[in-house]
């Protein structure tokens, strides 16, 4: 009873990335700047996709959902981050508010995942089956897997966060990182951990392997698809499109597999730094200019919204 009082009280900060204080306004400027631009594009996107009756289609709508995601995904982190940046590490956040933080973060960070499968599906039905894509993609079924994209990503979120902060945890609170990441914080513990990184590491696997086998599966036969397309113009309108969701694919499961799956004993907190800050930050930029800038329809809504003003 006594540890688990010790613990509530515990107040985590966040370890400055440079002792420099300059260095850190850099870094803090550079976030403020990725934060903004995220934002910004991202709700260019969702807003030219509800206000454009002609982008009312289920690709159209998990592009929007996914720009959504990540309008809230971003300020689960900055905020904070910015702050501990600015105070050069000396913002203290309760572990409830570690907790809240982390639960959004692995929530929302879910949902993308699954997500990203399910528009490789989306772009599967359309390419493979285009008679049959407004039969099988109906409004019902996506609302269905968008809702659960939301479930699934909730209940891989809250039993990991609870199983984290039942932990104990003593005189060591200070996380390198900028944010509660789960690896992060669970090197803090004062007790045995090696339950909670094995229970870390198969549901993290179980997570990404899963939607990325159903990505993998589904591009494969896109691809197959559109080396038949006899076309130039079919494949000028198909690849741009499947490029674009490829490279997003690769940016953020690459990056989160490094961060989960990679072994304890080759942990580097420099390295996760640096990669936390390209999924966390650079990936929600780089969203909108991908899908944007790879497709004409979105493209051309773009133009005629602003043409207008």
């Amino acid at each position: 009873m006594e540890e688990i009082n010790k613990t509530a009280k515990i107040q985590f900060f966040f370890r400055p990335f440079s002792a420099d204080p300059k260095v850190q306004v850099v870094i803090s400027v550079a976030f403020l700047v990725m934060y903004l631009t995220s934002l910004s594009g991202n709700a260019i996107i969702a807003v030219i996709v509800q206000i454009n009756h002609s982008l009312h289609t289920p690709m159209y709508f998990f592009l929007a959902n996914l720009a959504v995601l990540e309008i809230s995904y971003i300020p689960s982190i900055a905020p904070l981050a910015l702050a501990n940046l600015l105070s050069m590490g000396k913002t203290p956040v309760s572990i409830t508010g570690c907790g809240t933080q982390m639960f959004f973060f692995v929530f929302l960070g879910g949902v993308d995942c699954v997500l990203l499968a399910v528009m490789a599906y989306d772009q599967f039905i359309a390419i493979c089956y285009p008679l049959r894509y407004t039969l099988i993609m109906s409004w019902p079924l996506c609302v269905e897997l968008m809702v659960g994209s939301l479930v699934l990503g909730f209940l891989l979120s809250l039993p990991l966060t609870i199983l984290i902060f039942h932990l104990p945890f003593c005189n060591n609170n200070k996380i390198y990182h900028f944010h509660c990441d789960m690896p992060a914080v669970m090197r803090l513990a004062c007790a045995d951990t090696h339950v909670h990184q094995t229970a870390l590491y198969i549901i993290s696997f179980i997570v990404l392997s899963i939607p990325l086998s159903v990505i993998s599966i589904s591009y494969v036969f896109i691809v197959v698809a559109i080396l038949q397309i006899r076309s130039a113009e079919g494949h000028h309108l198909a690849f741009p499109t499947c490029s674009s969701h490829i490279l997003v694919v690769l940016l953020q499961y690459g990056c989160t597999s490094f961060i989960y799956l990679s072994p304890s004993s080759s942990y580097s907190p420099e390295m996760d730094w640096v990669v936390s800050v390209v999924y966390t930050f650079i990936t929600p930029i780089l969203n909108p200019l991908i899908y944007s800038m790879r497709n004409k329809e979105l493209k051309d809504a773009l133009r005629r919204a602003l043409s207008e003003f």
